[in-house]
């Protein structure tokens, strides 16, 4: 066994840090969705069945978010991808937008639930639940990578970018904010909320709210944290994360109104 930077070597076989990081983070969120999920009448296999169902398009879609719209930092470009297709399957060297992901993993959800004739709403609640755990770990793979992070920084807890993952304009800056360590803890505090509404017993959500109030927590940090970004996915000069970010959380808080408003409205008849 031989370590390296980017990974372990056993024999002929590597492991790369990165795709380690990430299958810790899957995990670690799909075990708390489990926990999260017994109360509803879920079962680890239900679980453990959905697991390929969520994993193959979240992962297509992840990448190919990153393919259409690529960071600064990776130096690439869509144009660039299309030259070479080889490239666009390679998930271990980075290159995973979480949006794209989102969708992906969210549809074939939705397929699999169909599939069992599952609640879609209530199957995703839990899912929303394991989903920010499995992210603030994930994030730790973009340290590897050099990837994620912010503006130039002197604080003391400011990391190092090796030359070559530097965006060419700060080449001669060292530091950097560790963008990715801030999204990291703001998830697992999205996490912590969500497990506490979920466990409360003075709170009563309609099903898919923890969902929704999930796509509203999530997005309104990554905006902001994206004002502290240097590679950021630009077309036509505007930053296509904080507009999905914001569409998304804006339509999301609508939706949420809407239904809860409702189901207020429904029980105070039965009343």
């Amino acid at each position: 066994m031989q370590f390296v930077r980017e990974g372990i070597i056993i024999g002929t076989v590597f492991l790369h840090y990165y795709g380690l990081i990430i299958m810790i983070g899957v995990l670690a969120g799909l075990s708390l969705a489990m926990y999260v999920g017994k109360k509803r009448g879920y079962t680890s296999d239900d679980y453990w069945n959905m697991l390929p169902w969520m994993l193959i398009p979240g992962i297509l879609g992840a990448r190919l978010w990153h393919v259409l719209m690529p960071s600064v930092s990776s130096g690439l470009t869509f144009s660039w991808y299309l030259q070479h297709p080889g490239e666009i399957l390679a998930v271990w060297k980075g290159g995973l937008g979480i949006p794209g992901g989102v969708l992906g993993g969210a549809f074939g959800i939705w397929l699999f639930c169909k599939r069992k004739k599952y609640s879609y709403a209530d199957f995703m609640d839990t899912i929303a639940v394991g989903l920010p755990l499995g992210q603030a770990i994930g994030r730790w793979g973009n340290y590897v990578n050099q990837e994620l992070y912010g503006r130039p920084s002197n604080l003391p807890w400011a990391i190092t970018i090796d030359t070559a993952y530097r965006v060419p304009e700060y080449a001669d800056v060292a530091k950097y904010h560790p963008l990715f360590l801030y999204e990291s803890l703001y998830n697992l505090l999205v996490c912590f909320c969500l497990y506490q509404l979920d466990r409360s017993k003075k709170v009563h959500l309609k099903k898919g709210s923890l969902f929704l109030i999930y796509l509203i927590a999530y997005p309104v940090g990554r905006f902001f944290l994206e004002f502290l970004r240097l590679d950021t996915a630009q077309v036509g000069g505007i930053n296509m994360n904080q507009v999905v970010m914001a569409v998304t959380a804006i339509v999301s808080a609508i939706v949420l109104f809407i239904r809860e408003r409702s189901e207020k409205k429904k029980q105070d008849v039965r009343r």
